[in-house]
């Protein structure tokens, strides 16, 4: 029957470090056919937040990132603990990284963020926070910036923030209604 194929024939993981793991597939896709084997790479969930203030204003956050060998503009985001709550994960790395309390947490959906290289999840949110930091001190090695959707859009456009990632979470708090995905234009342009 067709359904019963592909077929995982024996899968392998190597530990890299306490966040990531190699994790090799030998997979036969068809009866009497040799497998080939496939490369992923294992982590935790992640998560990642479009937090909006009162004021219509919106945190998000600079930092290094060496994969990139560059510093960028994201949204707060981090792993997700084994055994927290996407959730919880989502309010304690808001706080962590901007200093503001989620008063309203919308879960947006959790996606697979590389179909072909990543076996995580990305839980994405929409929060609602309140006027004021909880605290003035933020995790250390981040830069905190609070943008008007327009300087968003730009920064997308500019390729500072240019984490795919947070811009398809972007995209999903305008499909769920949270924001109008209009007012995210360049100055000057047609929204």
């Amino acid at each position: 029957m067709v359904s019963d194929w592909p077929k995982i024939r024996s899968r392998r993981s190597t530990k890299i470090s306490p966040w990531l793991s190699v994790i090799e597939r030998d997979v036969e896709f068809a009866p009497d056919t040799a497998h080939q084997t496939y490369y992923a790479v294992g982590q935790q969930d992640y998560m990642a937040v479009i937090a909006v203030l009162p004021d219509g204003r919106i945190p998000i956050v600079r930092q290094y990132r060496p994969a990139l060998e560059s510093f960028t503009w994201e949204f707060p985001a981090g792993l997700v603990d084994q055994g927290e709550d996407p959730t919880a994960c989502c309010r304690r790395e808001l706080l962590e990284e901007t200093g503001y309390l989620a008063r309203t947490v919308h879960a947006l959906g959790s996606y697979a963020p590389d179909t072909s290289r990543l076996s995580n999840r990305l839980h994405s949110f929409f929060v609602e926070t309140g006027p004021a930091p909880e605290r003035e001190n933020i995790e250390a090695g981040l830069e905190l910036m609070l943008v008007q959707p327009p300087q968003l859009a730009k920064l997308i456009a500019d390729g500072e923030f240019m984490l795919q990632l947070h811009i398809g979470t972007l995209l999903l708090a305008g499909m769920h209604g949270y924001i109008d995905l209009r007012e995210y234009t360049l100055a000057g342009k047609p929204g």
